[in-house]
């Protein structure tokens, strides 16, 4: 049979190697974009005869590929107990590179960490590594596949070398282009409108500023609508009117808080170990210019920054105060009204827009995946103290809408795996509290999941007690939870009892409707969605938590969501995520989305904006129910979760050959 498998798996990579031009016997998956899911499996045997079939002893697996498109695939192995994969995005689209890959993931339960991303996102220097799927033993391993989810343009990745280490051996660039050109952008693909040189930049520059306008909506001080006034506070609050939550706005104006995540100047393009990839870039920012600006680390080295770089091209030596009034300036124009989650400090505190703030030293530790040990003596005292510290800036600025306690607590649906590690973990008091908690209860899953929520439920209350003590004119906006869809009734109802806003991150084509009605009704609170957004991969990034074909139809789905999420009426605030592209070859934790209203050069997306602006215009009535939202799907829409795994179980190799393309 495996002599049998293995003239099979020749034939098919021969195939695809004309297929994909090539010369030489490497071997190339063709995706298919006209189905749901395609990719292809390669007996190892044939990629490197001497590898070994159990991996034990080893610490990485090394693998030399080139990927014609940013898009992210997974990569997996076939083993003895079925088929183990992960998610890959390349920084490198259409260049060679050589990936280190931790065997850790595979076998492995992630570290824990304070939540979502921190948790499944790793960093590398050619790409970066989503975990996800199962895990097990890597023992008789005999084959690697690629699929991909609703591939964009039907691409190729090509391999030609799989390898075994103990050491961590880094990652390669091995392509004599470099991959980012002198303006941040990637210099590996090509798409219309790319900037060639500055000159084109400053003519786009002087376009934009010529069609800047002051702001196009019938908007408050404060951002609210002119249209309905009530009783105004100086300070934001909640009203239900009619069946309908809204925010009101100081002056008593309803409110809807359309906002945008991460606003801030000079990103798109943060150079990360720039001593460990200096091949992939053609060249660096002037040292002395990022000096200059303060662009340095705690360790005094300069830390290189494209979008800093094209910010001092535009306007000189007054970039940063030049640069935030564009800020406010675009925001006028596209309908934005909120300065929303991760944003600048020096931005917010211009109050000029209303603004939301995340919570500091409320004690979240990443060793309890995000909950803090609230039986510790001295938390009680600290976090009083740390609340009273941290909210003094804000008080009694009317421009602040609330605060965020916490985000995405990566203990959720992991109550037994969190009381394992507190229970295997050293010796504190949240340990000998659940110690004596099992004792009493009996040591089951619904007791470690009770006392999970309880302790959760405690430092809820004792947050929002603080918080209130030192700044009660502003919300509780509770925290950003990640998934709410099977959220805890428990959880759900305590939240009830504490904030004034129940907020979430929700990456989907449209908020769930059934999802929405249950948050509310159970909580009894308006709603506000913390994090959104959708990308593509035409400029060399990763598409986004949620991919559509072209920038054009990222507009189509801003629109979708965002106006059908205001038509529920518990809805009172969105923040899309986020203000410019993440950094091309990737932010700390790896990440590198097409997710931005501007790019690296400092240019807004078109497509995107003006969607924006044409949904502010409707919002008002949308909420009141006096328009219906738009209902435009937007072409090519996929989540980034985990495909339905059809290679688990090795008779599913019967059916893997059935057709070239693996599916």
């Amino acid at each position: 049979m495996k002599k049998i498998l293995g003239k099979v798996l020749m034939i098919i990579g021969s195939v695809y190697l004309c297929a994909c031009g090539q010369t030489k016997p490497d071997f190339c998956v063709q995706f298919d974009s006209t189905k749901e899911v395609s990719g292809q499996k390669f007996a190892l045997k044939d990629l490197n005869s001497d590898l070994p079939a159990d991996w034990d002893g080893y610490n990485y697996v090394v693998v030399e590929f080139k990927s014609s498109t940013a898009q992210r695939f997974q990569l997996g192995f076939t083993t003895e107990t079925g088929y183990n994969e992960l998610r890959i995005m390349s920084y490198v689209p259409n260049a060679w590179n050589k990936l280190a890959i931790p065997l850790k993931f595979f076998t492995d339960l992630p570290d824990p960490r304070v939540d979502l991303a921190a948790t499944n996102n790793y960093a590398r220097y050619t790409g970066w590594i989503n975990l996800g799927g199962k895990r097990g033993p890597l023992h008789q391993v005999d084959s690697i596949g690629l699929r991909m989810r609703k591939s964009i343009g039907n691409p190729t990745i090509e391999l030609r070398s799989i390898s075994l280490s103990v050491e961590d051996p880094g990652d390669v660039y091995m392509d004599e282009k470099p991959a980012v050109d002198e303006f941040g952008q990637s210099n590996l693909m090509d798409w219309p409108g790319k900037i060639h040189s500055l000159d084109e930049l400053q003519r786009a520059w002087k376009e934009e500023e010529r069609n800047m306008k002051g702001c196009l909506y019938d908007y408050s001080k404060y951002g609210g609508y002119m249209s309905q006034r009530i009783k105004g506070t100086g300070f934001f609050r909640t009203e239900n009117i009619d069946g309908r939550w809204w925010l009101v706005d100081p002056e008593g104006y309803l409110f809807l808080s359309v906002g945008v995540d991460c606003v801030g100047i000079g990103n798109g393009l943060h150079v990360r170990d720039y001593n460990k990839r200096s091949a992939m870039y053609k060249e660096l920012p002037p040292e002395d210019l990022m000096r200059k600006m303060g662009n340095v680390d705690r360790n005094g080295e300069v830390s290189y920054s494209y979008g800093l770089w094209n910010l001092y091209r535009r306007y000189g030596d007054d970039f940063k105060e030049k640069s935030i009034d564009m800020v406010f300036k675009r925001m006028d124009k596209w309908g934005i009204n909120t300065i929303a989650n991760w944003s600048s400090r020096d931005i917010m505190l211009k109050n000029k827009k209303a603004f939301l703030v995340p919570l500091s030293g409320v004690g979240i530790a990443d060793d309890l995946m995000g909950l803090c040990d609230i039986y510790d003596p001295s938390y009680t005292k600290a976090l009083d103290e740390n609340l009273k510290k941290f909210v003094k800036p804000f008080v009694g600025n009317p421009w602040l809408i609330g605060y965020f306690i916490g985000n995405e607590p990566a203990w959720l649906d992991e109550e037994g795996r969190l009381c394992e590690i507190i229970l295997q973990g050293k010796d504190r008091p949240i340990k000998r509290e659940l110690e004596v908690y099992l004792q009493k209860m009996g040591d089951t899953m619904d007791s470690r999941t009770a006392f999970i929520i309880d302790t959760f439920s405690k430092f809820l209350k004792l947050t929002d007690e603080f918080l209130k003590k030192h700044d009660p004119q502003h919300l509780n906006l509770g925290i950003r939870f990640g998934n709410i869809m099977k959220l805890d009734e428990r959880i759900l109802r305590a939240c009830g009892e504490v904030f004034d806003v129940f907020s979430f991150n929700c990456y989907d084509l449209r908020p769930n409707p059934d999802m929405l009605n249950r948050a509310s009704t159970l909580t009894g609170l308006p709603l506000l969605i913390g994090e959104y957004h959708f990308g593509t991969v035409d400029r060399g990034m990763a598409q986004s938590l949620w991919q559509v074909d072209s920038q054009e139809q990222r507009g189509v789905a801003y629109r979708y969501y965002t106006e059908n999420a205001y038509a529920h009426p518990a809805l009172v605030g969105t923040g899309y995520f986020q203000w410019c592209d993440q950094d091309l070859t990737g932010r700390r934790d790896g990440e590198n989305y097409n997710c931005g209203l501007i790019d690296v050069t400092d240019r807004p997306y078109e497509g995107q904006v003006q969607a924006m602006m044409e949904t502010a215009k409707y919002l008002y009535k949308i909420h009141k129910g006096e328009r219906m939202p738009f209902d435009k799907i937007p072409n090519n829409a996929r989540g980034h979760e985990l495909i339905p795994d059809l290679w688990h179980k090795r008779e599913h190799y019967r059916s893997l050959f059935r057709g070239l393309s693996g599916f």
